[in-house]
């Protein structure tokens, strides 16, 4: 039933989403849109290193889209490039292989996911539920790119912020 991926604790996730204001200057912006119900997801990331170190969000979707949101603004500040790829894999693992939630990643940093285990068997709500995970992931990536750019060129200057945009996995 439904009730089992509304329950109680994602509806509280969904109701305050830390970082809900986007960033006056980020290294990197991504868009994610659901193809299936319109869900949108914006995120804009400022990296130093390849360590997130300022994050901000524009979350217009369901409460599942908002409660991934919230775990991944409570967990994003500090994660690495390489952390927010293994944890987004586990999350598409976990909803499209029947994988086990990433409860012990990262030191268990990433349990409060397990929340959304029920969502997998409601394909319908996968691309909602992986919107963050597709925006963090491609505006990390961007604004790493965007950095070795910098640095190839040896200016000195920073990075520009740059906007991309996905419409998600297919559900």
């Amino acid at each position: 039933m439904l009730n089992e991926i509304y329950n109680k604790r994602i509806l509280e996730l969904a109701s305050d989403i830390p970082f809900s204001e986007r960033l006056d200057a980020a290294d990197a912006s991504a868009t994610a849109v659901s193809k299936l119900c319109g869900s949108k997801v914006t995120v804009d990331v400022r990296l130093e290193d390849d360590k997130v170190v300022a994050y901000g969000a524009d979350v217009k979707a369901c409460a599942l889209g908002q409660a991934s949101s919230s775990i991944m603004a409570r967990h994003v500040i500090g994660a690495s490039a390489e952390e927010l790829h293994e944890v987004g894999a586990a999350m598409r693992a976990m909803l499209k292989e029947s994988a086990a939630p990433p409860r012990e990643i990262f030191g268990g940093k990433w349990k409060d996911l397990e929340v959304l285990e029920p969502v997998r068997d409601y394909k319908a709500r996968h691309a909602s539920t992986l919107l963050v995970f597709d925006a963090v992931e491609e505006a990390v990536e961007t604004a790493l790119a965007a950095k070795r750019g910098a640095a190839k060129r040896g200016s000195g200057t920073a990075a520009q912020t740059g906007t991309a945009t996905s419409t998600g996995p297919a559900a």
